[in-house]
C-alpha cells in the first residue's frame, strides 16, 4: 500500500521551505552594509601609511633649503630643524613644549613669543609630513561629515578640530580630510587659519612613495580664488575650478633609519 501521508508531508514541506529559504537569503542579500565609524577610518588610515613606524623610526627629510628630522627620545617626540647660511648653521630643536636654538652649536636664548612662532613653524612641517599619523592625538576631535565626490571619485569626508589645551597654538582651526573608501588614504586635505590674516588652503597629494614601509607624498597647494567662501564647501570649489594653485610642497631626501 502507498504510503500518501509521507507523500503529501514531503511535499507540504518543500511548499513551505523553498519560499521559506528564497526569503532568508532575499533578507539576507538586502542586510545594510554596515557603516565604518570616524575612528575606523583613520585607523585603517593610519594603519596603511605606516602604523607606528613614524613612532619607531627615526625620519628626516629636505624641505624648501632646510633639513627637517623627527624621532622618539626616550618616549618623548623631538622634532628639528636645520638651516644653513654661508658658515652659519642654525639648529632649532621642538621637545614636546619645549624650543631650543642653537647657531654653530651654541645654544641661544630666543624671546618667548618667537620661540613659540619657530616652534609652531616646525611642528607644522612635521604634521603634514606624518599625516595621518597625528589624527589620534589626544586633542583632535573627528567627525565624519558623510561622503563626498572630488574629480569624479568617492571619498570619505572628515572634519577635525582640536582641543585648546594641547591644540597648539592653531586650535581655533579646522581641518578637512578625504579619505579613499577603499585604500582609506588621505587623497586630498583642506584647512582654514585665522592667523597672518588668515585664509583657506586646500591640497591634493601626489608622488606617492612609500620608504622604510611609511608613506610620504607631495602636494599641490590650492586657495579659493574668492575669499567669502565656507571651509565646507571647498571640496565643490575644487570640482568647479575655483581654486588657484599656489605652490607645490616637495618633499626630498627622504631617509627612514
Amino acid at each position: 500500500m502507498l504510503d500518501f501521508t509521507n507523500k503529501y508531508q514531503n511535499q507540504l514541506m518543500k511548499r513551505f521551505f523553498i519560499p521559506l529559504m528564497l526569503v532568508f537569503a532575499f533578507a539576507c542579500k538586502q542586510e545594510p552594509k554596515k557603516e565604518l565609524t570616524v575612528q575606523e577610518i583613520v585607523d585603517n588610515s593610519i594603519a596603511d601609511s605606516g602604523g607606528k613606524q613614524f613612532n619607531d623610526h627615526k625620519v628626516s627629510f629636505d624641505f624648501r633649503d632646510m633639513s627637517y628630522a623627527s624621532d622618539n627620545v626616550g618616549g618623548q617626540r623631538v622634532f628639528t630643524r636645520i638651516s644653513a647660511l654661508d658658515s652659519t648653521t642654525i639648529t632649532d630643536i621642538k621637545r614636546g613644549e619645549g624650543f631650543e636654538r642653537y647657531i654653530n652649536d651654541s645654544l641661544v636664548m630666543v624671546h618667548d613669543t618667537m620661540a613659540v612662532k619657530y616652534a609652531n613653524s616646525i611642528n607644522s612641517v612635521h604634521y603634514f609630513v606624518r599625516l595621518p599619523f597625528g589624527l589620534n592625538d589626544g586633542a583632535v576631535n573627528k567627525e565624519l561629515l558623510g561622503k563626498e565626490t572630488i574629480n569624479n571619485k568617492e571619498y570619505y569626508k572628515v572634519k577635525v578640530t582640536f582641543d585648546q589645551q594641547g591644540g597648539g597654538d592653531d586650535f581655533e582651526d579646522t581641518y578637512l580630510y578625504w579619505f579613499d573608501k577603499e585604500s582609506f588614504k588621505p587623497d586630498y586635505l583642506a584647512y582654514d587659519f585665522h592667523v597672518n590674516g588668515g585664509g583657506q588652503r586646500f591640497r591634493k597629494a601626489y608622488n606617492e612613495r612609500y620608504v622604510g614601509g611609511i608613506r610620504f607624498v607631495d602636494y599641490e597647494n590650492y586657495k579659493p580664488k574668492n575669499e567669502d567662501t565656507s571651509i565646507l564647501d571647498i571640496g565643490k570649489l575644487y570640482n568647479e575650478g575655483e581654486l588657484e594653485l599656489l605652490s607645490k610642497i616637495e618633499l626630498k631626501n627622504i631617509v627612514v633609519e
